[in-house]
C-alpha cells in the first residue's frame, strides 16, 4: 500500500474512518506517514493532531477507541478509507459519528420500508393495510407470511419470473411486519446471522 504524503506541503492526507459493520462513516482525521505505521503496528487508528502537533491516538484519553480492520487507499493514492470497530462514541461530544448520526446499520430502501410499516404500527392510520394487520394480531401476521411463503414456492416452480418477483415482495413485506409484531427488526436476524459466519 503506497501513500503519496508527499502531495501536499504538511504531509498530511485525509483518513476517512468507517465502521467495519455498520458502514457509517464516522470521522475525518488526517496521517502522516508515522500516523499509518503506528495504526498498523498497534491497531489502534492513529492521526496527527494539527492542534496538538503530534500522533493522537483515537480514545487515549476517552478511551473510545477504534480498532483497526483494514485499510484502503483511494486511486490517487492521497486519502486514505479506514476500516474499524468503534469502542464507544466516536465524537468527542458523545455522539455515535462526527456529524451527530448514530452509527446503524442501513439496508437501503428495506430500512426506510421497516421504518414505514413502525410509523403505520405506532400511528395506525385509517385505511392502512399495515395498521389492519397489526390490529388482527400475531396470529392474522403469521398466517399471512406463511400464505406468502407457499405462494413464492409455487411461483418459483413455475417459469413466470413476474410472478416470483413480485410473490418474494409480498413475502418479504410481511415477514418485516412479522418480526415487528414480535418486537423485532432486520437487524436482529442480521446479527444472528453474522454469529452462525463466525462459527
Amino acid at each position: 500500500m503506497k501513500v503519496n504524503f508527499d502531495k501536499y506541503a504538511d504531509g498530511l492526507v485525509p483518513a476517512i474512518v468507517q465502521d467495519a459493520n455498520t458502514r457509517v462513516v464516522l470521522m475525518l482525521g488526517y496521517m502522516n506517514a508515522d500516523a499509518l505505521a503506528q495504526t498498523q503496528e498497534t491497531q489502534k487508528v492513529t492521526f496527527y493532531s494539527r492542534s496538538k502537533q503530534r500522533l493522537w491516538i483515537k480514545g487515549e484519553e476517552s478511551g473510545n477507541f477504534l480498532h483497526l480492520v483494514d485499510i484502503k487507499v483511494d486511486c490517487d493514492q492521497d486519502a486514505i478509507l479506514v476500516s474499524a470497530r468503534p469502542e464507544g462514541p466516536t465524537c468527542h461530544t458523545g455522539t455515535d459519528t462526527c456529524w451527530n448520526t448514530q452509527n446503524k446499520p442501513s439496508y437501503g430502501f428495506l430500512s426506510h420500508l421497516e421504518a414505514t410499516i413502525a410509523s403505520r404500527k405506532n400511528t395506525q392510520p385509517e385505511g392502512s393495510y399495515v395498521a389492519s394487520l397489526f390490529e388482527k394480531g400475531i396470529n392474522k401476521i403469521a398466517q399471512k407470511v406463511g400464505e406468502e411463503a407457499v405462494e413464492t414456492v409455487i411461483e418459483a416452480k413455475d417459469g413466470n419470473d413476474n410472478l416470483f418477483l413480485n410473490e418474494s415482495a409480498d413475502l418479504l413485506f410481511h415477514y418485516i411486519i412479522l418480526l415487528q409484531a414480535k418486537g423485532y427488526g432486520l437487524d436482529d436476524v442480521v446479527r444472528v446471522l453474522e454469529q452462525r459466519e463466525k462459527k
